[in-house]
């Protein structure tokens, strides 16, 4: 969201503004940059006018694309409690409650495009640093 935020009006930003704006390590958000570059999920240009930033195709990816990208499919098959048998026939305390919630999420999160947010970056302000 920050590189959406910051590259809007076609400015690019590098590793360690995007670390600093969003209060993460550097070489945690290099990681990060460097599997969404891979997968198209955000762009890179190298060189002194270089960095990240996002293009019409950026946008049109999903939050949920960025999940999945970062974190595989485990937010929306995997058991909330960590569990490595947890199933249907197996379930675990929280499994049916949870897997209502784990609907509602992929739902909202394949729904929502990058571009979508952007927009709503022109209508309010949005807390986006951990600090």
């Amino acid at each position: 969201m920050f590189i959406t935020r910051e590259t809007k009006d076609g400015r690019r930003v590098g590793v360690k503004e995007i670390a600093e704006g969003i209060d993460s390590p550097v070489y945690f958000i290099a990681k990060i940059l460097q599997e969404l570059s891979k997968r198209g999920i955000v762009q890179s240009l190298k060189g002194p006018t270089g960095g990240f930033f996002m293009d019409g195709n950026s946008l049109n990816h999903t939050v949920a694309d960025v999940v999945m990208a970062i974190d595989g499919d485990k937010l929306f098959h995997g058991c909330i409690l960590g569990l490595s048998e947890c199933s249907e026939k197996q379930p675990c305390p929280l499994h049916a409650e949870f897997k209502k919630i784990r609907k509602e999420l992929r739902e909202l999160l394949t729904q929502t495009k990058l571009g979508e947010l952007q927009d709503k970056f022109d209508v309010a302000t949005f807390y986006l640093s951990r600090r």
